[in-house]
């Protein structure tokens, strides 16, 4: 279906009209053409709430690449880091240069200023702009993507924060917001001072129905499901993949969607030399239990996709369905936030989730509407079909009147909070946006919680709370009703933690009588900036064994107020302590109840946390200060500080670096001694090559590259108990 306006016709390059002929594209969607009609050409802010499919991302980049062909350059926001990638992927190689940054906090990155479109996540534009990078006011157009996570507890106030710098610091730069699932696009549209463009076309019908006993209830009639097996989830999968589509099944938890996906293999098994050869590639990478059972089910055409998995891992699976070779995805909802990868139908399994102190309660109709528009393939699927399974025939009713016909629920800003508020306030300060209480004010008057609540009075308070906090902390000073930040409150700025860790940070090394590893671990595993490990009732004992005899280490005391916050950062440093004293990825996960992508969570969070912590501790106790670099180095890595002289060489790991140690060359004098046919026997022509190239002219430094914590999931439920320590927690 087109909308009669051709692609040749629009005032963009002709590098990119080429590039989207080559790929049959060659008129807009009606959505689209309403996009341009509404001024997207002409520099008008635009919020565009359509479904999933009908072609936002192609909208943006018509905007970007005029911009760019008058001398524009455009920022492209992302929530997610797998998010930043696919659209890295998508916008390049069509006569425009295109960057991506989603890590180093503490960087400018003013590489990235000589590329034309430059995609990051909220959180780096955040770093970005507290490190203020030259390039960022010369930004002409701001492309927003999955806008209503403004909504988002975690991520929403950084957005919003984000935005609003933006527009403060370029007034006149172009805005497009997307978003498939806004109840209130006309309030975040005035905000931004945009034209709302809404519509319920689809390149492909979508068809949503609730299945119970063997038929799908659609608004229109019923369809009959042949039954397979006494599975009702599996019965849907069968019938999909006879007529030849695929399917994404969402469900809780990353032990449902394994589940699934081992029933599914085993019941609809595929017979495909493609899945051999992804299967191969899985088995060649799995160093765990997961990974091998995810190559298991690969090649009998099923796969589960969740954060406990490698990237790399969920890469080969993501590439494998759109190649249309996996023919079944059991996930949780991760997959559904913002990955595009659609499907002939799209079963929601799972619609309850735990949530503390209310019980299993039914999921967001938001992310019912994310998942539910993964079905259809455009230009592959004659249609859609997004399915509830019902556990009873009254629930057919609820299901279509709490999730099918229910709107989406209404965007509102989340920055209300205090403890947000700290660490952007102080940004403000630092970077010169506000150097008064007024101009506080008068910044924070420009964000959606304002244009929403109209609580001037709420906010004026909130900002003097934190302003106390600050100056108690002694991160910013106010002389004559003047503000600025001291070089303690710059660099936590810069360094992009949260004022509260920083003062946790500080105030230890300050009481510090011995160094120790596990201390600053379980430390920094108890701040506000650390995503910790949830905690099963059968890891008490063993946390309470560790907690008594290591408790002279440990930096701080256990409270009954908050003990499974205390026992999950506990539990979570003693992975990262097994890490570094070079337990495999397969003892770790049995060890700890995780996955390979949880070590590589836990890894790449705290180690921006312990750089941080050695910045401050060159700061305020340099005593302190190398050994913190040198765990940096070694949490890098993963390994004994007996190995830290040969991971400083190109090329050698913690596998690498200590088979070399095994074999007595223990440092790059000894390498170089060695000669290249020795240290090739132990680690290969090419890696000995390149290391001994450098031997020799290189000492230990901490990791060049530090990346922000990956995407988090949404867990089950439990209650964990001790004899000793009692406390409620949530699940696995």
């Amino acid at each position: 279906m087109g909308s009669g306006v051709n692609i040749v016709d629009l005032p963009v390059p002709p590098a990119l009209i080429a590039e989207y002929e080559r790929r049959g594209i060659q008129t807009l969607y009606p959505p689209q053409a309403e996009c341009v009609d509404a001024g997207l050409f002409s520099a008008v802010n635009q919020l565009i709430a359509i479904p999933t499919a009908s072609g936002k991302t192609l909208v943006a980049e018509l905007a970007m690449h005029h911009q760019i062909a008058g001398g524009g350059k455009c920022l492209y926001i992302v929530p997610l880091k797998a998010l930043a990638s696919e659209k890295y992927d998508e916008f390049s190689g069509k006569g425009v240069s295109v960057g991506i940054s989603t890590g180093d906090f503490d960087r400018r990155d003013e590489f990235l200023g000589r590329n034309d479109i430059i995609i990051a996540t909220s959180e780096k534009v955040d770093s970005l702009l507290r490190n203020r990078a030259h390039w960022l006011p010369g930004i002409t157009l701001l492309v927003i993507d999955e806008v209503h996570l403004i909504d988002s507890e975690d991520r929403g106030p950084t957005l919003e924060m984000v935005i609003t710098k933006l527009r403060y610091q370029n007034p006149d730069m172009q805005i497009i917001a997307l978003s498939a699932t806004i109840g209130n696009p006309e309030m975040l549209g005035e905000w931004l001072d945009a034209t709302v463009v809404t519509s319920i076309w689809r390149p492909v019908a979508l068809k949503e129905g609730v299945y119970y006993q063997k038929a799908i209830t659609f608004a229109d009639g019923t369809r009959e499901i042949p039954a397979l097996s006494k599975h009702d989830d599996i019965n849907l999968c069968a019938d999909t993949i006879e007529e030849g589509g695929q399917c994404l099944v969402f469900v809780s938890s990353r032990r449902n969607a394994e589940a699934f996906a081992k029933r599914a293999a085993q019941t609809i098994p595929i017979t495909n030399p493609a899945l051999d050869a992804i299967a191969r590639t899985l088995e060649a990478a799995a160093e765990t239990d997961m990974g091998k059972v995810l190559a298991a089910c690969v090649r009998n055409g099923a796969a589960f996709h969740h954060a406990g998995l490698r990237r790399t891992q969920r890469a080969v699976v993501e590439k494998g369905f759109r190649e249309g070779n996996i023919r079944i995805i059991s996930s949780t909802p991760t997959l559904a936030a913002g990955i595009n990868l659609p499907a002939r139908r799209v079963i929601i399994r799972d619609y309850l989730r735990f949530q503390g102190g209310q019980g299993m309660v039914p999921i967001p109709v938001r992310e019912y509407r994310q998942m539910a528009g993964r079905a259809g393939r455009p230009h592959l699927d004659p249609y859609g079909e997004a399915v509830l399974i019902a556990g009873r025939e009254e629930a057919i009713d609820e299901l279509f009147h709490s999730f099918i016909e229910a709107p989406p629920e209404d965007v509102s800003s989340r920055i209300a909070n205090t403890d947000t508020l700290h660490a952007h306030i102080l940004s403000l300060i630092a970077t010169g946006f506000a150097r008064s209480r007024d101009d506080l004010v008068a910044f924070m008057e420009q964000t959606f919680f304002i244009h929403q609540k109209k609580k001037h009075r709420h906010l004026t308070a909130i900002v003097n709370r934190s302003l106390r906090f600050l100056t108690d902390a002694e991160m910013a000073t106010e002389t004559g009703g003047v503000l600025a930040a001291s070089r303690y409150g710059a660099l936590v700025s810069r360094l992009y933690i949260d004022p509260r860790s920083a003062e946790m940070i500080t105030t230890a090394l300050r009481d510090l009588k011995d160094f120790s590893d596990i201390g600053l671990l379980q430390l920094l595993c108890r701040t506000p900036d650390m995503y910790t490990l949830f905690v099963r009732k059968s890891d008490l004992p063993v946390l309470e064994k560790f907690y008594f005899d290591h408790e002279e280490e440990l930096w701080t005391e256990f409270s009954y107020d908050d003990g499974e916050q205390y026992f999950r950062s506990l539990k979570t440093a003693m992975l990262l302590f097994d890490w570094t004293a070079e337990v495999g990825d397969t003892a770790i996960c049995e060890r700890y109840g995780v996955g390979p992508g949880d070590i590589y969570n836990a890894v790449e969070g705290v180690s921006w946390l312990i750089h941080a912590a050695g910045r401050l501790a060159a700061m305020m106790e340099p005593a302190y200060a190398d050994p913190i670099r040198e765990l940096e180095v070694r949490v890098k890595h993963g390994i004994k500080r007996e190995l830290l002289p040969l991971v400083a060489l190109k090329g050698i790991g913690r596998v690498r670096a200590r088979r070399l140690f095994n074999n007595n060359i223990t440092t790059p004098d000894e390498m170089r001694r060695a000669g290249p046919d020795t240290v090739a026997a132990i680690i290969g022509r090419g890696i000995a090559e390149q290391a001994l190239s450098r031997a020799g002219d290189r000492t230990p430094t901490p990791a060049d590259s530090r990346k922000e914590p990956d995407e988090k999931e949404d867990q089950d439920s439990g209650v964990v108990q001790s004899t000793l320590f009692q406390f409620e927690g949530g699940g696995e």
